[in-house]
């Protein structure tokens, strides 16, 4: 079961991920302005940045066996980074694709906990079976 949620959820980060390449306009909406004074990058890069994080996570997931704890922790750790864009987009009510509605754009907050548990839950096994042997 771990293993096909891991699996889901690499997927959903590489297509997430790779719509970040091809859709960045759309998603600079999600930046709030205190993330390109504090990063020093402009939004565009931001998207960039996160688009590629977001398929680097994929790749680690599947990709990395023995990493797979470490890969979980890393995932989580980037949808807490992620959360304040959320919280500004549901603010300033602006849309990105799949979340055009202020209902979605709420719903997103509430998703974002459940990704980092998700996230955690769905790589915690494998690293559990390695200690044990």
């Amino acid at each position: 079961m771990r293993a096909l949620a891991r699996w889901i959820l690499a997927l959903a980060l590489a297509a997430i991920g790779v719509l970040h390449f091809t859709a960045t306009r759309g998603f600079r909406v999600v930046v709030p302005e205190w993330a390109t004074s504090l990063t020093r990058l402009d939004k565009n890069d931001i998207v960039l940045a996160s688009g590629a994080a977001e398929v680097a996570l994929a790749v680690g997931l599947v990709a990395l066996p023995r990493e797979r704890r470490r890969i979980g922790w890393a995932t989580a750790a980037f949808f807490v980074a992620v959360f304040p864009g959320n919280v500004h987009q549901w603010r300033t009510r602006r849309s990105t694709p799949g979340l055009d509605t202020d209902a979605r754009r709420l719903g997103r907050l509430f998703l974002q906990p459940l990704l980092v548990v998700w996230a955690l839950w769905a790589t915690g096994d494998a690293a559990a079976k390695g200690r044990r042997r």
